[in-house]
């Protein structure tokens, strides 16, 4: 399976692995809306890529992901350094169609490489609190980047009682 470009993998030899943490964004942190500038100006890369979910429109006028339990591969802490080693201790996922009813989720792979900065403010936008009740959660899975699987956050909601599920698995502006 290949999406749109080749993937464009962050290679720079002064970021350690340490420092390195990849985010799967849907929907307001993608390119052109709203969130992106304020909360992804500092990324090294950003490629589209792909997720398997459920996506939905809610009637709050923002998207919402839901992801099969049996793909979640690790759940966001409250230590950003913590949560990149843990996405580098993986190593390659398998990227394979999960049983039932789920669609290709397209977006974006945004590249940190200070997850101590660039990973908060996102956690508070998002409303993600590991150790309580959260909007979103921020869980670890396995997205496709060209040819390339490799491990990223994203962020689900857990629950979803409102909104539209998006077929097409692309979230767009809302008119």
């Amino acid at each position: 399976m290949n999406i749109e470009e080749p993937s464009k993998l962050n290679t720079n030899p002064e970021d350690t692995p340490e420092t390195i943490l990849r985010l799967f964004v849907y929907g307001t942190l993608k390119r052109g809306y709203w969130n992106h500038q304020r909360f992804c100006a500092q990324a090294r890369s950003i490629e589209a890529a792909v997720v398997w979910g459920r996506l939905y429109h809610l009637h709050a006028g923002f998207p919402a992901l839901e992801v099969p339990e049996g793909l979640i591969l690790a759940r966001g802490t409250a230590d950003p350094l913590a949560d990149a080693r843990k996405q580098q201790g993986i190593g390659k996922p398998r990227f394979g169609r999960p049983t039932g009813d789920w669609d290709l989720i397209h977006g974006e792979l945004v590249t940190f490489t200070d997850p101590q900065r660039d990973l908060p403010p996102i956690d508070r936008l998002e409303g993600f609190r590991p150790d309580g009740h959260s909007m979103y959660q921020r869980v670890m899975v396995a997205v496709l980047s060209g040819r390339t699987s490799i491990t990223a956050w994203t962020y689900r909601m857990p629950r979803i009682d409102t909104g539209s599920r998006l077929g097409s698995g692309v979230w767009h502006r809302p008119c």
